[in-house]
């Protein structure tokens, strides 16, 4: 049997501000990540595993 369960939040205006921050970071992270991967492909360069792009990206930003 499972379960469903449905939750609608309410942040206050500081909980919006702080959540679209964590939000657009997450975002930017993801973005440049695939990006990184993206270029790789174009120069003929191995795939960019996990680990290294987390080396790599996460670090920098």
């Amino acid at each position: 049997m499972q379960l469903r369960y449905n939750f609608r939040l309410y942040p206050t205006p500081g909980q919006r501000q702080a959540l679209a921050k964590a939000f657009g970071c997450a975002r930017t992270v993801y973005n440049d990540g695939l990006r990184a991967r993206q270029e790789a492909r174009e120069n003929g360069l191995p795939y960019i595993s996990d680990g290294d792009l987390s080396k790599r990206v996460i670090t920098q930003a």
